[in-house]
Parts: C-alpha cells; structure tokens; sequence
C-alpha cells in the first residue's frame, strides 16, 4: 500500500494539531517560513499510529487497511521525535501515540480558547487583510442564517462546534470592527463577505468539505499565521460569517 494521504485528511492533521508536534510538551512548528532566499519549508512528519505495513514499527494485521492512511491512523511530529518513535516502537505504543494525539489536539483548542479575549481591533484587521485579498465582487449581503443547519450540511462535527463556540464569544467585537471598518470603507463588509465565499467556493470544488474543510478555511480566515493571537482573531472573524452571512453553503 502506498504512503499517500488525501488532501482532506492532511488539512485535518495539520489544522487540529496547529502545525506542531504533538510530542508531549514538543510542540515545535513545523512550518518554516518562508524568507528572501527560501520559500516556505515544511519539516513536520506524519507519522503512523498503526504501522503502515505489518513488520513496521506498531504494525497489527486486523488493522482495516483502508484506514492505514487516514486522519485517525496519523499523527504530526517533528523529525527527531518521528524517528525515535520508530526506533523505539516497543517503548512507544499505539495507545501512547493516540493518547498524545488527543491531549495536544485539546491543548491547542484551550491555547485558542485562552487567546480569544486577547484579540482587537489590530488583530483582526490584521487577518481580515487575507479574506479582503481574494479577487471578487462584493455582492453578498450580510444575513442570519441557522448555524445548526451549517454543521449538519456541511457535515461538521463535535470538533467544530467547540471551534464555533470559542469563536462566538467574540461575536460583538467583530461586529463593532465590521461597523467601524465601513465607516471607512463603505463596501468593506461586502467585500469581507465575497473574498471570505471565493474562497469557499474554491476549495468546494476542490473536494473539500466537513472539518477538512473548516480547518482549510481557519488557515485562510488566519493569514496562514501559526500564532495563536492571529489564528483566535482569524477563528473569530470566521465564526462570525459562519453564523451572520449566506456564505457556508454546500
């Protein structure tokens, strides 16, 4: 079976595990940016709970092979502690590794639930600067919408729904930051609205959709920022049309 993984089950590893290593008390980036000289460079590891094959490190036979390569089966690690796990696989367990897998994807929604009453009117300008950078016209009008209806046809689960609440809290300031934003900018809403459902479009018709999809569009809604000042205020603003405007539809 061949190491490949799919795009929507990539954006869910990286996404939930804030690209960081999900070592106990790691946690390194595991993004480079990107400089003058080099671009971008990605130094993580994903790494097999279940081994990929049967002799591999952690390997089980009854494992369903479909599941070999998916989000449950994988987990982000830097290069030093990919490779030791490896190297010691008797010492390092599928039960541990599913176990770091949980606790630091829980680390990271209480790191963005902690940050949230930090983000301002600077930080959200700051984020908001990547949706309004998306070619499109400003069409889209603001509108409630069902933010239950949303899960369920977008097919988002218990995961989200605490992403949504941390994000909900901040409800009022970036209503006040939209209100004060157009004041200056009369069609800065709208804007915001239609760079924010371009970008949903695209990756709609890239394939993506459930939680895949959400933890594409929190990079997107975050400037692609791994600091979780920017991505509470990316969340925050992402929540806020999730819940205000017609722009999370199937």
């Amino acid at each position: 079976m061949s190491r490949s993984y799919s795009r929507k089950d990539i954006e869910l590893l990286w996404g939930l595990a804030a690209a960081r290593c999900s070592y106990p008390n790691c946690r390194i980036e595991c993004v480079v940016p990107g400089n003058d000289l080099d671009k971008t460079a990605m130094i993580g590891k994903i790494a097999h709970i279940v081994a990929h094959s049967e002799n591999g490190p952690r390997g089980d036979p009854s494992y369903p092979n479909e599941s070999i390569n998916s989000y449950d089966n994988l987990i982000l690690l830097c290069s030093n502690h990919h490779d030791m796990v490896d190297a010691q696989f008797n010492t390092f367990t599928v039960h541990d590794l599913r176990q770091w897998k949980t606790d630091h994807e829980t680390w990271v929604r209480t790191k963005l639930t902690n940050e949230m009453p930090f983000v301002g009117f600077a930080e959200l300008e700051i984020v908001s600067k990547a949706i309004l950078s998306r070619p499109s016209e400003p069409s889209v009008a603001f509108r409630l919408t069902d933010p239950k209806q949303k899960m369920i046809r977008n097919h988002l689960t218990d995961k989200i729904l605490h992403y949504v609440q941390i994000g909900s809290s901040k409800a009022k300031e970036v209503e006040m930051f939209v209100q004060n934003m157009s004041m200056l900018d009369p069609k800065f809403p709208e804007r915001l609205i239609a760079g924010f459902a371009a970008k949903y479009s695209d990756l709609r018709e890239e394939g993506l959709d459930g939680d895949a999809l959400f933890e594409t569009l929190h990079g997107f809604s975050s400037g692609g920022s791994h600091e979780f000042l920017k991505q509470a205020a990316g969340l925050a603003i992402l929540i806020y049309l999730f819940e205000k405007c017609e722009v999370f539809e199937p």
